[in-house]
């Protein structure tokens, strides 16, 4: 006999088990663009095929794979969080994708950078800087779902903090300059961490945190996309593309001859580009590369 969708409990990555929402199932797929109708059907035949315990893993990869029959672009965006915790291991084109999502706010940043501090030498992650502001960021990274960013990481990057800013203060000009400890993270944070932060007066962006200016608004309201959201591509041609530091899909959409550099070769090259232009469509500029390619076809 067939269980009913509002008594059935999923198992999410941390191993806890919550009934189903298919309102939340509904407004995910809404997220990433597709209309009520599409989203209803995905969410129907989702739906079908419940069990009890069943992963949210596996409910996203039947939905991402519903969703990407109908369009890549959709799945690419409805993919973004786990696109993301492709970044690898090192963490690094994380950091260098956050300062391009600052610099597209209008921030001048360094990424990956010594600081001198009053008493010691700081590896930072990220410089920002805008009109007399100051931020010194550190990216925490993970590549697995359900981790949590514990008190312990706002306390260690406060002090660090503390003492960059002594530095900073001697430097002519620097001493009325607002300063600014940052934690930004692509998972989400405790509720000491988010207590810790308040109290401290520091800015902590989550996934989905701050509410309305979380990671995920910030990706969407800056139309910058990783490569790793691309369906189009393979695994390993992924990975080589991070390799050469290049992780924005815009960077791929002005610059086709970097896919050939990889291999792409036509005619997937030219669904490599169709892909990356609608996921990049906030942007004004004309792409050239369609007469490009199939003049060299």
């Amino acid at each position: 006999m067939k269980i009913s969708s509002n008594h059935v409990n999923i198992t999410k990555a941390s191993g806890h088990k919550v009934p189903f929402n298919k309102g939340k199932l509904k407004q995910s797929l809404l997220h990433s663009g597709a209309n009520s109708e599409l989203a209803d059907e995905i969410v129907s035949e989702v739906m079908e095929m419940l069990v009890e315990g069943m992963s949210t893993r596996k409910i996203y990869k039947t939905a991402f794979r519903l969703l990407r029959n109908t369009s890549r672009p959709l799945a690419a965006r409805y993919n973004l969080k786990r696109a993301i915790m492709e970044f690898g291991p090192s963490g690094f084109p994380f950091e260098q994708f956050v300062g391009e999502l600052l610099n597209q706010k209008g921030y001048r940043t360094q990424v990956g950078v010594i600081v001198k501090g009053h008493c010691v030498n700081h590896e930072v992650d990220v410089i920002a800087e805008k009109d007399n502001h100051h931020f010194m960021i550190e990216c925490k990274f993970h590549n697995r779902q359900g981790y949590i960013c514990d008190v312990k990481i706002p306390l260690y990057i406060q002090s660090r903090f503390l003492d960059v800013e002594t530095s900073w203060k001697q430097i002519d000009g620097h001493s009325e300059k607002f300063h600014q400890g940052w934690v930004v993270t692509n998972t989400r944070f405790s509720e000491d961490a988010v207590q810790y932060g308040r109290c401290m007066n520091m800015n902590l962006v989550g996934w989905d945190y701050p509410k309305n200016n979380g990671l995920k608004d910030w990706i969407d309201g800056s139309g910058l996309h990783p490569v790793t959201c691309l369906t189009t591509l393979t695994q390993k041609e992924k990975q080589e593309l991070l390799d050469n530091k290049i992780v924005l899909c815009k960077t791929l959409h002005h610059n086709y001859s970097l896919l050939q550099s990889i291999g792409v070769k036509p005619p997937r090259l030219q669904k490599v580009m169709d892909e990356c232009a609608a996921l990049c469509k906030t942007f004004s500029e004309k792409p050239i590369y369609k007469k490009i390619i199939k003049d060299e076809q």
